[in-house]
């Protein structure tokens, strides 16, 4: 059955997933790059221990540029809901309000993680459920006078049905190689009555696969194959028209990126933003 949907053609928007893997003063001037060029959002992966922390992280970053800054995202089992919802409201205002909390339920390979890091696992089951804490207690924090944006990464239907009834934007977690086709149909059936945004993870750029947004097994080839959304043509008159198309077809406005390849999308970035 098909979900209700409310279109709107929304302005094109692009953000950039930026971890610190350099000197500061490197990445410094790589934000200033990004500003530069016409993104609209630095993000920050939750991976603990390959970089800093997400939250210190984008409180430097809201220094450097003006840009809005972003979790992608927050992994929920990884620490209580309300730390989380507290970090997150934290950055909200100390940004004056260009923070956007994106969470998840983690990355593939959670439970993993979670043993690593001496932390309870939580079962399948109950992951919406921590996501849902959070956003109210974001809520309960916020109060009537703030509105922290939510970003959800959602997969199976209770990610969905939260997404539904509390995100702002919505980015569909689906296999690398998933078809253009299956993907149309993961979107018409998802229930956006409320008109959120629709985000759209591309790790892959030509040959070239982003850190920190696919898995080093990631083949570039298969996922072109594939007629895959997480895919774009390195080449900007192409990889334009394709956004476009996607927007048009599909509703998808917000496309994130890797830093690796900021600057070879610069000039898509400069043509579409805010079209």
């Amino acid at each position: 059955m098909t979900g209700h949907s409310t279109r709107e053609c929304r302005p094109l928007r692009f953000g950039i997933v930026a971890p610190v893997t350099t000197d500061m003063p490197t990445w410094r001037d790589q934000l200033r790059g990004l500003a530069d060029s016409g993104y609209s959002t630095i993000l920050m992966p939750d991976v603990p221990q390959w970089q800093p922390a997400p939250g210190p992280a984008l409180a430097v970053a809201a220094t450097v540029t003006d840009l809005r800054v972003g979790t992608w995202v927050y992994a929920s089992p990884v620490r209580p809901a309300w730390i989380t919802a507290w970090e997150a409201h934290s950055l909200s205002v100390l940004t004056d309000g260009r923070f956007e909390m994106g969470i998840g339920t983690g990355r593939p390979g959670i439970a993993e993680q979670l043993r690593e890091l001496g932390l309870p696992a939580t079962p399948v089951g109950r992951r919406s459920s921590q996501v849902r804490e959070v956003i109210t207690a974001l809520r309960d924090l916020d109060g009537p006078d703030r509105h922290t944006p939510v970003v959800m990464a959602v997969g199976g239907p209770k990610a969905q049905a939260l997404a539904a009834e509390f995100a702002d934007t919505v980015n569909f977690v689906m296999p690398q190689t998933e078809t253009r086709a299956a993907t149309k149909q993961r979107v018409e059936r998802f229930d956006n009555r409320r008109g959120a945004e629709l985000a759209l993870h591309v790790p892959v750029i030509g040959d070239s696969v982003a850190a920190f947004m696919a898995g080093p097994d990631t083949d570039p080839a298969a996922v072109r194959a594939a007629d895959s959304l997480a895919f774009l043509p390195s080449d900007p008159a192409a990889a334009a028209e394709e956004i476009q198309r996607r927007r048009e077809e599909l509703g998808f406005s917000y496309f994130v990126f890797g830093a690796g390849v900021a600057g070879a999308l610069a000039p898509v970035v400069a043509e579409l933003a805010g079209r």
